[in-house]
């Protein structure tokens, strides 16, 4: 069985498709909003990318087949539970740390869409600003000021005439905190529709209740890397299409 047959047979939860699996064993999923990347808990089977064991040390999810045999699923990176797109996971132990190495290394290229409460006002579209994560149990909340570097570009903004008016923002972001588009998007006076942390109370409940869009309109639309396998450089691009 090849790696993406091996994919398709994986036990994936209802929502999670499979946008690309390369030779290598190094796949691409999209992931729907409200799916977690691993359970935190044992009650969270169900609820996150795949119906088996999560390894917390391992970081990788162990699927046990029908024969008893074990498939080790590796996540490479996470996305929040309420924010949807591409997730990529490995069916190979030995491109994990080469492409783990790419991330660390700021060699990936992510673009997001985000849809947000009103428009750019002409700032820079570098942003950068420092960021405290204070984490209680499996909860993570940020806050601006302090901490560490967060840096986003604001690639494109396309204005959606109200009332209310919206945007919808293509973000490129070059570190990876905690909820950092969230924050940044917020702290710059565009709250992401459906932020129920750091956005908008008052905008989110009456878009809401006109337009019965009960989610955090954040979504990863794209990712792009080169990692190192037996000596050659390969390349891996995934696309998701916007959902909102």
């Amino acid at each position: 069985m090849n790696y993406a047959d091996k994919a398709r047979s994986l036990p994936w939860v209802r929502g999670v498709a499979l946008a690309k699996v390369d030779p290598n064993g190094l796949c691409a999923i999209e992931k729907p909003s409200g799916v977690m990347s691993h359970p935190n808990r044992k009650s969270d089977l169900g609820k996150a990318l795949l119906r088996a064991h999560y390894d917390t040390q391992k970081q990788a999810y162990q699927v046990i087949d029908d024969e008893g045999e074990e498939t080790l699923v590796y996540l490479l990176n996470r996305l929040d539970s309420a924010t949807s797109g591409i997730v990529l996971l490995s069916l190979n132990e030995e491109i994990v740390t080469e492409v783990k190495a790419a991330f660390e290394k700021k060699r990936v290229e992510k673009l997001y869409k985000a849809l947000v409460f009103g428009a750019p006002r002409g700032a820079s579209p570098q942003w950068r600003d420092k960021l405290t994560i204070k984490r209680d149990g499996s909860k993570a909340r940020a806050s601006s000021g302090g901490g560490l570097l967060a840096e986003t570009r604001l690639v494109n903004a396309k204005r959606i005439p109200g009332p209310p008016l919206l945007s919808l923002l293509t973000l490129q972001p070059i570190t990876g905190r905690t909820h950092q588009l969230r924050i940044q998007t917020s702290k710059r006076g565009m709250p992401i529709v459906g932020d129920r942390t750091y956005g908008n109370f008052q905008k989110n409940k009456s878009f809401i209740t006109s337009k019965k869009l009960q989610r955090l309109c954040l979504h990863c639309e794209s990712v792009k890397l080169k990692y190192s396998y037996k000596g050659k450089i390969c390349k891996f691009e995934a696309f998701s299409k916007c959902p909102f």
